[in-house]
């Protein structure tokens, strides 16, 4: 006979699980609401969404202590609490810039607001879980997510991008899925804290299956945050996405990536093994600099953000590599400003958007787009230079603090080199993100000022209040940085790993 296997409600620690069964929640109640109703509302499903996420947001806020849930399978500590709220509001604002003037196919869809519920809840269980095959689930949710919303944009490009996004997806769980098989034979755990625990025990002795592992783990993180030469159709995908899904791309998948590499990379950095060290090195060196070198002959704005946010994810994983309380800090900060700078620079680009290709035959936002801008809205353009100087790293705005504690976490520790390559990078980044500056203030406009109203077709009061709420953070950022640097510190000293 069996015995009874009785496991007590409390000992599942449900409130580690919570803030990912809100969205999930949130997700069955907006299908169950589209399909009791008889008309299609956008904005009683951005309500929704918006209501849902900042319960969840509230809940996360509330939670201030380590602990592990389900059997030791979800982790609620201090990099899973920070990433989920940056996982939170941007996807707040984010659903916020739905509400257009316009009528696009992608947000007129009643699935399109379910699947963008769940892949938030995907993103949450990734860094929330402790287990690897946990994680590649919630991999698995927000990446398939990510694919259906890309491939609702109504124009032709979308199923283009939503393929391509879908094929480098698959890479990622592929990678990942080989190395979890690896480190699992090597340690037999799956869970990373025993994972680490393992190779503590074992004094870092570098076994050949232990190595393979974490080689294919560093492809599937690549994939995952566009680290080259794993970013390949990265730029295609912005391309053929909206600003909206874009800018999302450009932020959430990324951070959710870096809070994994944080938890499996630590302890390689520890094991003061040198390839490893030299292997991180060199990946932070070129996808800092190639991305920068592709960025200046771009014709399109939005291909030029993409390679762009390559770059700067290069900045992230120099934090993860320094591997200090310092660099984990200046990591975080980075990526909370880097968000409300990328939030500003693409709600821009949908705010310009049209359904017509006036200025290229291919692109949506060319240079060209933007010339003359601040003869035609002056206060457009002095918006869209806000966030350009922000991303350029121009005191004294947002992302400039984020790269100064980044460049000083590399000094403090040794990282010399690194510290200057990411100030020349910076320098050399400048000179694309003025070029758009060129355009909008120093050149003519190539439309009649009659006709400066199609800069405006898609313009909304939910849009104008993201792009002005985003600049006054970036413009008063100063103000800012100590307080995110006490929460970051915060939960990062609460962090066990």
């Amino acid at each position: 006979m069996l015995e009874n296997f009785y496991i007590p409600f409390a000992e599942l620690k449900f409130h580690t699980i919570l803030p990912m069964f809100i969205v999930i929640f949130g997700a069955v109640c907006t299908l169950a609401v589209n399909a009791f109703t008889l008309k299609f509302s956008r904005s009683l499903n951005v309500a929704l969404c918006m209501l849902f996420i900042a319960v969840d947001l509230a809940f996360v806020l509330g939670l201030n202590k380590f602990d592990l849930g389900f059997f030791g399978t979800v982790r609620l500590d201090g990099i899973a609490i920070l990433t989920q709220i940056i996982i939170l509001v941007a996807s707040l604002f984010f659903i916020i810039l739905a509400i257009s003037k316009q009528r696009y196919a992608e947000f007129q869809t009643p699935e399109f607001y379910t699947l963008y519920l769940f892949m938030t809840a995907g993103f949450q269980f990734m860094v929330s879980s402790d287990n690897l095959i946990l994680i590649l689930v919630g991999l698995e949710i927000a990446s398939l997510s990510l694919c259906a919303l890309i491939a609702f944009n109504d124009e032709n490009t979308g199923i283009e991008a939503a393929i391509k996004y879908f094929i480098m997806g698959v890479l990622a769980s592929a990678f990942y899925a080989l190395g979890a098989m690896f480190l699992y034979l090597a340690t037999g755990n799956l869970e990373i804290h025993n994972i680490i625990a393992f190779i503590y025990q074992n004094n870092f002795e570098p076994t050949l299956l232990l190595i393979v592992g974490f080689i294919f783990m560093i492809g599937a993180i690549g994939f995952k945050v566009s680290l080259v030469p794993f970013h390949t159709w990265m730029p295609d995908v912005y391309e053929g996405s909206n600003p909206v899904l874009a800018g999302y791309i450009s932020i959430v998948p990324k951070i959710a990536g870096f809070a994994v590499a944080i938890r499996l990379f630590d302890v390689f950095i520890k094991s003061g093994i040198p390839w490893v060290e030299h292997l991180l090195y060199v990946l932070v060196v070129i996808t800092i600099t190639l991305p920068n070198i592709m960025a200046f002959i771009q014709e399109d704005v939005k291909r030029m953000l993409s390679f762009s946010s390559i770059s700067h994810s290069g900045f992230a994983l120099a934090c993860i590599l320094i591997n200090t309380t310092q660099s984990q800090n200046a990591m975080y900060l980075y990526w909370f400003l880097f968000l409300i700078t990328n939030i500003g620079s693409f709600s821009m680009l949908w705010l310009t958007r049209n359904k017509e290709k006036i200025w290229h035959s291919r692109y949506e936002h060319p240079y060209t787009k933007f010339q003359g801008l601040v003869r035609l809205h002056p206060m457009m353009a002095i918006l869209f230079a806000i966030f350009m100087f922000s991303l350029a790293g121009i005191p004294p705005f947002a992302v400039f603090w984020g790269k100064m504690l980044a460049v000083s976490a590399a000094i403090n520790t040794g990282y010399i080199w690194l510290a200057v390559i990411m100030m020349l990078n910076s320098a050399i980044a400048a000179y694309y993100y003025l070029k758009l500056i060129v355009f909008m203030f120093l050149k003519e406009p190539v439309i009649k000022p009659e006709n400066a109203d199609v800069y405006l077709e898609n313009t909304s009061y939910p849009i104008k209040g993201v792009i002005g709420m985003t600049a006054i953070l970036c413009c008063l950022s100063i103000f800012m940085v100590q307080f995110l640097l006490d929460i970051a510190s915060k939960y990062i000293t609460n962090s066990v790993y």
